[in-house]
């Protein structure tokens, strides 16, 4: 009899408790996708890259502007600065704007 019931919760448990760790790991990546969500968040993260390791580029977009930033172990730091995504096809210079 308890043969039985340690035998259900040696297969049981780990059942249930896998099930939930998918459950969290589905609703994290599908939360982006849901409807509204996006429109409701001041900052969004574009795009980052790997430049080398403990190194990190990110280009996040806030309050009409695209940030370029570099991420490391020493913290965060602005390295350029553009208007608006519109304005995300011309590249300048990496000081900002001199004119």
């Amino acid at each position: 009899m308890i043969g039985t019931y340690l035998l259900k919760l040696a297969l049981l448990l780990p059942l249930v408790c896998g099930l939930l760790v998918l459950c969290l790991w589905a609703w994290r990546k599908l939360e982006t996708r849901l409807p509204g969500l996006p429109g409701t968040r001041m900052i969004m993260v574009r795009e980052t890259m790997m430049i080398a390791p403990g190194l990190r580029l990110a280009v996040i977009d806030f309050e009409g502007e695209r940030l370029l930033v570099s991420v490391g172990r020493g913290g965060v730091t602005l390295v350029n600065k553009v208007a608006g995504p519109e304005g995300a096809g011309r590249a300048p210079a990496l000081g900002g704007d001199h004119g």
